[in-house]
């Protein structure tokens, strides 16, 4: 039933978190428009809020290696082994 392998209480935290990010565009919206209701920025806070304690249980994704050789060439560098450096008398 899990398509995506995510377990349902992470999909339940997605869930509450684009309900969330809806509510801070109504509050927004009613901000244009002068007629300001906090009620909205306040449902906004507290379903962000829940949304990231579901999701915050959710395993980071395995790394995909894109960037291993910027990653061995800064560490050789650090290391010194550039040999760019002049020596001073």
């Amino acid at each position: 039933m899990e398509e995506n392998g995510d377990p349902l209480i992470v999909r339940v935290g997605t869930f509450f978190m684009v309900l969330g990010a809806g509510s801070f565009f109504l509050f927004v919206t009613s901000d244009i428009a002068d007629k300001v209701d906090f009620d909205y920025l306040f449902i906004a806070m507290l379903l962000l809020v829940v949304g990231w304690y579901f999701r915050r249980g959710k395993t980071p994704p395995p790394a995909s290696g894109r960037f291993s050789g910027v990653k061995s060439f800064l560490s050789k560098r650090k290391k010194g082994g550039d040999g760019d450096k002049k020596e001073s008398k």
